[in-house]
């Protein structure tokens, strides 16, 4: 009973007429949307609004009290909802609006990454969004963005104001993903110049270029006091794990977890790699190590892999054999109308994953996704061998199968046909990356690549995964060091030494992130596990009933599909 007058006054609060229940969160929603992109209107070309591409959203404190005052607003409406008649997509609306407004305040004034960490303030990705999209002619593109970059000195004007007890770790990725800003702007003048707007453009890049030099001194001079701790620390990771990961257990839980699923994979893995040491080592006899057997086994077969110099183009080889394979199984339904590209990582994305996708977002769903990968050319012939061992014959295509097909690619196109834009603009990280995660699994139960060699090399790939959330729980919560780390990755999970290298580096940078991809596993799953008892239960059936919650929590999608999850 007060939930609802809480509601009625939120209502009044907010100058909404009064509305049938079952309406409420469409219209309220739809109206706290358009109010978030004239309050953000970075987080509005992300989402493919370039109506607001010649705005941009300075750092400043006044900014946060902004948008602090914004959320406090709209937190007791959506709070208030779940307790009305709504429809089922409504209630999920409902309830990740009002997730997302508690992760936003916790965000702003528990976390405060914007205090301490230099790489938030990286205004590259849209500016290459608003100029490589096909949203208007490019005349109007680079007028658009000629507003917006004689904004950018105010903007690092703001970040440099903001930052306060930084991390040397953050501080140095802002500092290498600089140079990338700058090749961004690059592209902007070659554009301008192409449709005569060279000399108007000239003098706000000048001013541009000269902000982000300063900004790259400013980093400079802040780095002898960098000493905030990285890690997050128990007091921090179990909110940030239920506001990020939105699941049904907690980060502790997880990690308990995916210690049990960990020794079931090493103990089918001992098994296949024992049923294959004649035929890939010889008549040695295996050693009783568990690890030191699985690794000879795996090392001897990352042998096979693809050329350095053909590294991206056979990536881009593979997809087309994907679409193929999940076609003729019939696994589910795909667009192919949707366009994707396999291109080289922009510059100022690296530094933190090898592999990505792009994708655009419900607002323009006709837009290209960029399947984004990191190219070997400026790596040693050592580094350059260790990541193609890493990214061998098997592994290759199985990352393609996460990144592409049927995994993120899949899954956002999805997405953007979802009922309403909620679910697709404020969607649930570890639903997205264990979706990715279970279309492995889905693609090597169907058959793709049978071979006892792919088997074993899933097993290594899925046991990567189920490592993310171990190291990151025991990093940032229990404090593993960096040899310890390192030993976890190498040794107990097999991989190569420049690919445990990055992922160090990737833990340092992140945090709860690498958990998402077991947890979402895990729930879907779960949920597959449990409705496959039911009569009638058909594969496709429930994959494409699952995408079609777009990027919801999987709690929330098996509550919908008549299953309260349990782990």
């Amino acid at each position: 009973m007060k939930r609802r007058h809480f509601a009625a006054l939120g209502l009044a609060g907010l100058g909404l007429p009064a509305v049938a229940r079952e309406s409420f969160v469409a219209l309220t929603s739809d109206r706290f949307i358009e109010a978030l992109w004239k309050l953000d209107p970075d987080a509005a070309v992300a989402a493919g609004r370039f109506d607001f591409a010649a705005s941009l959203t300075l750092p400043s404190a006044a900014q946060r009290q902004r948008r602090r005052a914004f959320l406090n607003k709209w937190q007791g409406v959506f709070d208030c909802a779940p307790g009305m008649q709504l429809s089922p997509s409504e209630r999920m609306d409902c309830a990740i609006l009002s997730a997302k407004i508690k992760s936003d305040l916790w965000r702003l004034d528990t976390l405060r990454e914007w205090a301490w960490n230099p790489s938030e303030y990286n205004p590259a990705g849209n500016i290459d969004l608003i100029l490589n999209t096909d949203w208007a002619p490019l005349q109007e593109r680079v007028k658009a963005l000629h507003a917006r970059i004689r904004q950018l000195p105010a903007f690092y004007a703001e970040a440099r104001k903001s930052l306060s007890g930084v991390t040397r770790e953050h501080t140095e990725l802002a500092l290498q993903q600089a140079p990338g800003v700058l090749a961004v702007l690059d592209d902007v003048e070659s554009h301008a110049q192409q449709v005569g707007m060279g000399s108007l453009m000239e003098p706000a890049l000048r001013a541009a270029r000269q902000a982000v030099a300063g900004y790259q001194a400013h980093l400079k001079r802040l780095l002898p006091a960098a000493r905030r701790p990285w890690r997050l620390g128990a007091a921090l990771y179990e909110p940030k794990f239920a506001h990020d990961i939105q699941s049904a257990a907690s980060g502790r839980e997880t990690y308990e977890l995916a210690l049990k699923r960990r020794e079931e994979v090493l103990d089918s893995m001992q098994a296949q790699a024992v049923a294959l040491w004649p035929s890939v080592i010889g008549p040695e006899a295996p050693p009783a190590d568990r690890f030191a057997l699985i690794g000879r086994v795996i090392g001897k077969l990352s042998e096979r892999h693809v050329a350095r110099e053909r590294f991206v183009d056979e990536i881009r080889a593979q997809i087309p054999q994907l679409e193929a394979w999940v076609r003729d199984k019939d696994l589910l339904t795909q667009d192919a109308s949707k366009p994707l590209t396999v291109r080289e990582t922009p510059v100022y994305q690296r530094g933190v994953a090898g592999a990505s996708i792009e994708a655009p977002g419900p607002y323009r769903p006709q837009d290209r996704t960029f399947y984004n990968v990191t190219p070997l050319d400026d790596l040693s012939p050592e580094q350059a061998e260790s990541t193609l061992r890493e990214y061998n014959h098997w592994i290759l295509q199985i990352l393609n199968i996460h990144e592409a097909i049927p995994g993120h690619y899949t899954q956002l196109v999805y997405a953007n046909r979802a009922p309403s834009k909620v679910k697709a603009l404020f969607g649930s990280g570890s639903m997205v990356e264990g979706w990715a995660v279970y279309g492995e699994r889905v693609m090597i139960e169907s058959g793709y690549e049978a071979s006892p060699e792919m088997t074993l090399m899933y097993g290594k790939w899925h046991l990567r995964s189920v490592t993310n959330t171990i190291l990151d729980y025991s990093v940032h919560v229990l404090g593993m060091d960096e040899k310890a780390a390192l030993d976890l990755l190498v040794r107990q999970a097999f991989q190569t030494e420049r690919e445990a290298q990055e992922k160090w580096r990737r833990v340092q940078l992140t945090s709860v992130q690498l958990t998402s991809y077991f947890s979402g596993y895990s729930e879907i799953f779960a949920l597959r596990e449990q409705l496959k008892s039911r009569p009638g239960f058909s594969l496709k059936a429930f994959h494409e009933q699952f995408l079609s919650y777009g990027s919801a929590p999987v709690r929330l999608i098996a509550a919908e599909m008549g299953i309260q999850r349990k782990l």
